[in-house]
């Protein structure tokens, strides 16, 4: 579905529901140079299962408007006004990888509008090697393929997903490739740049959850501790043999941590 916010086109996700009614609101935010379409394994099931989903397009991905904005304080600002905008707060707030950075903000600044955290794939700083960020300052398909092959488990690097038919390697190149010019760069270079995930983390008032692989190379399960200490009461989740595009390698088993974090706010 799509949806005016501010005068600017926001495209969503609502896995073929509505969000009209009373149930609560889970929104779903990705990942650097992502959007909407890497919770298609997610979405459908939580919109039906007594909730109201909306995978957002964040500005200037998918099928949202531009331009894409420049640090994480204002992605989180962004989303905050959107879920109000969409009438689903307070809502539960679910990102992966810089999207955990996103809802974390959006959090802390507005405690009003989250109903509680879910985070998969996250750490407390997410620096960028500076090979994938010259490669995605130059618009070179190299960094989708960089980022694919670090973030990928070692399971899924072998096949036998879940979904019939899917190639994950292919399918998330694809995925990068086909985002606006300039837009990895620019999420990447706000993920490097950010260093408030553990001040934001102290000041959020809702339950949190991680959900974390033990394969990801991209945020290493050692650099989520000392954020998970400012959480001060943070649930976490370790799925083996899943590196750090969770939600596509392991779906059910994600799905089954997300139901159960929902189920226990």
């Amino acid at each position: 579905m799509e949806t005016l916010i501010d005068g600017r086109v926001v495209r969503c996700a609502t896995g073929g529901r509505g969000l009209d009614g009373d149930e609560p609101g889970v929104v779903l935010v990705h990942g650097a140079g992502g959007d909407r379409t890497v919770w298609q394994l997610q979405t459908r099931w939580i919109a039906h299962h007594g909730y109201r989903a909306a995978a957002v397009d964040l500005p200037g991905h998918g099928g949202s408007d531009g331009p894409a904005l420049d640090s994480l304080a204002e992605m989180g600002e962004w989303l905050a006004a959107a879920v109000d905008a969409l009438g689903l707060a307070p809502a539960h707030l679910v990102g992966h990888s810089m999207g955990t950075f996103v809802v974390l903000e959006a959090a802390a600044q507005r405690p009003e509008v989250a109903r509680s955290l879910v985070l998969l794939g996250t750490a407390g700083a997410m620096p960028v090697h500076p090979a994938l960020q010259a490669a995605a300052d130059a618009d070179d398909r190299l960094a989708g393929r960089l980022i694919t092959s670090w973030g990928i488990g070692s399971r899924a690097h072998t096949g036998g997903h879940a979904s019939p038919g899917m190639w994950l390697i292919g399918g998330n190149t694809s995925l990068l490739d086909r985002a606006r010019p300039g837009v990895l760069a620019n999420d990447l270079a706000a993920c490097d740049a950010y260093d408030g995930a553990e001040a934001a983390a102290a000041r959020v008032q809702c339950g949190v959850t991680l959900v974390l692989g033990r394969e990801d190379k991209m945020t290493p399960n050692k650099r989520a501790a000392q954020m998970i200490d400012a959480f001060g009461d943070a649930r976490t989740v370790y799925l083996d043999r899943v590196g750090h595009f969770l939600q596509i390698e392991s779906p059910i088993p994600v799905r089954r941590a997300i139901a159960e974090a929902l189920a226990q706010a």
